[in-house]
């Protein structure tokens, strides 16, 4: 990718990145968390991640070794993200929705020798959880720890200055960077460069234990320049970022897009709430807001938004499941984010393989999840075969190119099974290639459902559920059957006011889809089992209809 067309991060390390960045638009806003009151412009921002990386070094962090962070969107969050690329530590980052068996399981398979975490979340006490993880904390100094279960594990810092038992507190932490000189860091930097590794995202891990996608300065760089180019950003944005930044849709599209390109990160909340969001997006001006279709969903319905001045916004992402037509024409309509885009890719890709331009039509952005981005090459491959095919033609996606990871870590055999001898990343995801280049997400090779020998695919029949005028949202899974080895089961949640029966769900199916394609089963929800990023989680849904309908699991296959 070298001459004189390639972008200007590529060679460089995130820490100086940020350095040029704060160089270029020090006077513009970096950051504004409003539940915080934390706002700081780059000249602020790059001199504080200063101050947080030398007192990582003071902590006796060296090059390639691993920091986890365990917490929600609050602003040490992103400061320890560039402070550790910063000293070339590698961030761990760490789902805030873990329990303490996960979180044992993460800092023992990471090698972490430090964690940082938040003191609580909502009814979740993390300091609790932490006790019952690591029993010798209970009696360690801070920076002393010592537990034969985490033999790397040192230190564990809190984001508050009222830390429990064996946690060093935020503020004393600070207190440490004043040991350490400028030079000391100045050195550490000079050290880095762009082909280290400098995050471990872990994947979500609804079919076995979470996997650890090792990820590089270039693998995440690239990736927010090339998604940020997508959205024609420049300084004079600024991005609402509700999604987490555990998650790559938060740190590198969110964070570090903003950072390549000036912007500034608009933090609502230190979760997704629709109202805060709304609040965020009023006050602060944001051009761009990302989230998954649910969080647009909610911002649309939540009462406040037809009261609130949104005409700020002009772009955005929407990923991780399928826009439905009306759902993108109010996001243009009403929230007036006219030019959002939509984004695919995996944790493995750092993480966007194809997204949609500003200037696609409407339809081109419901209907696909647009081209590759520059420096990466798709192919869609038989799954059986390995064929690769050709357009019109469903099979797995694959990628290859800057993104892709450098591996799991420490799990070489899985790495070999994602990643083929050639270099090509294995979606898992089954797609099409429209002839005008774009591709077409169509189910994951996991989720396929073999009803009878005959081989459906639930995207197919989500998508055609979307278009019912009272359905909201929708997901369909495959349950055990003594008949058909598998059925149909598809959770529905109706759109405010709207009313409808199982009988009116399946007359609207029959006629327009073959009648194996028709759900046996039919239920109306509330709400869905989801990840922390809005993600369905189809395996909850199978799970509790099995137990719902005293379904054996005589036929069960592994589902996504």
């Amino acid at each position: 990718m070298a001459g004189e067309n390639a972008p200007w991060v590529e060679g460089i390390t995130i820490g100086n990145m940020l350095r040029q960045t704060a160089r270029r638009h020090g006077s513009r806003p970096a950051l504004k968390f409003r539940q915080f009151d934390y706002v700081r412009t780059y000249a602020e921002f790059d001199c504080e991640v200063d101050q947080v990386a030398r007192a990582l070094l003071a902590m006796g962090i060296v090059k390639g070794e691993h920091v986890a962070v365990w917490a929600t969107n609050w602003p040490q969050w992103v400061l320890l993200q560039f402070a550790t690329a910063r000293i070339g530590a590698v961030m761990v980052t760490v789902n805030p929705a873990y329990r303490s068996h996960e979180l044992a399981y993460v800092i023992k398979q990471s090698d972490a020798v430090a964690l940082f975490t938040i003191d609580k979340f909502k009814a979740s006490d993390y300091f609790a959880m932490l006790q019952e993880a690591i029993p010798e904390l209970a009696s360690a100094a801070p920076g002393r720890l010592n537990s034969p279960e985490y033999p790397c594990l040192r230190d564990v810092v809190a984001f508050t200055d009222t830390p429990a038992t064996g946690v060093r507190s935020w503020h004393d932490f600070l207190a440490l960077a004043k040991t350490i000189p400028a030079g000391d860091l100045a050195t550490r930097e000079s050290e880095l460069c762009a082909q280290d590794a400098i995050n471990i995202q872990y994947t979500s891990g609804t079919t076995g234990f979470p996997k650890g996608a090792t990820l590089t300065h270039r693998n995440i760089l690239l990736n927010a320049y090339y998604v940020g180019d997508c959205q024609q950003l420049t300084e004079q944005d600024g991005i609402c970022i509700s999604v987490p930044f555990y998650h790559c849709f938060g740190c590198v599209l969110g964070t570090l897009c903003a950072a390549v390109y000036g912007a500034a990160m608009i933090i609502p909340y230190e979760y997704f709430k629709p109202e805060e969001s709304l609040a965020a997006i009023e006050q602060f001006g944001a051009t761009a807001v990302y989230g998954v279709p649910t969080m647009f969903i909610a911002m649309l319905d939540h009462p406040t938004r037809a009261t609130r001045q949104l005409n700020s916004l002009r772009t955005g992402i929407m990923a991780g499941s399928p826009c439905p037509l009306e759902v993108m024409q109010r996001v243009v309509q009403e929230l007036g984010a006219r030019e959002v885009t939509i984004a695919y890719g995996l944790t493995e890709a750092s993480p966007v393989i194809t997204q949609t331009r500003i200037d696609d039509p409407l339809d081109v952005r419901v209907k696909t999840v647009g081209r590759p981005l520059p420096g990466f090459e798709v192919k869609l491959v038989d799954p059986a075969t390995g064929e690769t095919l050709g357009d019109n033609q469903q099979g797995e996606l694959c990628a290859f190119g800057h993104g892709v990871m450098l591996g799991y870590y420490n799990m070489p055999e899985q790495t070999a099974r994602t990643i083929d001898s050639n270099g090509w990343l294995h979606s898992g995801d089954l797609a099409t290639r429209l002839p005008n280049g774009c591709y077409r997400i169509t189910g994951r090779i996991k989720d396929m459902v073999i009803r009878g020998g005959e081989n459906i695919y639930p995207r197919e029949i989500e998508e055609f559920l979307y278009t019912h005028p009272a359905i909201q949202d929708v997901s369909v899974v495959g349950v055990p059957d003594p008949k058909y080895i598998e059925e149909l089961a598809a959770w529905i949640r109706l759109k405010p006011g709207q009313t409808a029966s199982e009988a009116d769900i399946r007359t609207f199916c029959q006629g327009n889809l073959a009648h194996y394609k028709v759900p046996k089963y039919i239920r109306f929800v509330s709400e869905f089992p989801q990840t922390v990023t809005g993600k369905i989680q189809k395996f909850k849904i199978r799970e509790t209809m099995i137990q719902e309908l005293g379904l054996t699991t005589t036929a069960k296959r592994e589902m996504a």
